[in-house]
């Protein structure tokens, strides 16, 4: 299954709590929560590149399943970490503390974030 392709945000839920847990100011998270977000996916083999457009802000990162790599965290900080693939259509990462899973159902991507016990999903459709 390939993750490749354009995918729009259609709905989030706790992205405030899950912001401000992370520590982005109230100017930026205000900024965020209605802002369009479009994620491109390029997949080759066990390459990505992954962009998130939101707004004005891009958040790009290229990793291969299993091997270090430096990534962008949420936050804007840049962190070594190691994306693992769980079946062909789960990526799991943790980001200093933040962990993400990544999930391809069909035309739709599920994304959540845990922070403790502060869970932000995500919910893209194929575009």
């Amino acid at each position: 299954m390939s993750f490749t392709g354009k995918y729009e945000l259609q709905s989030q839920e706790n992205f405030e709590p899950f912001m401000k847990a992370i520590g982005l100011s109230d100017e930026l998270i205000e900024k965020g929560k209605d802002a369009k977000s479009i994620s491109e996916i390029v997949q080759d083999g066990k390459n990505f590149k992954v962009t998130v457009t939101t707004g004005s802000k891009v958040l790009s990162n290229e990793f291969t399943i299993g091997k270090e790599a430096e990534l962008e965290s949420p936050t804007g900080q840049k962190v070594k970490a190691v994306v693992q693939m769980e079946g062909d259509n789960k990526m799991v990462v943790d980001l200093n503390g933040i962990k993400s899973v990544t999930e391809l159902k069909g035309d739709t991507i599920v994304n959540c974030m845990s922070l403790g016990d502060i869970h932000y999903k995500r919910i893209s459709k194929r575009i």
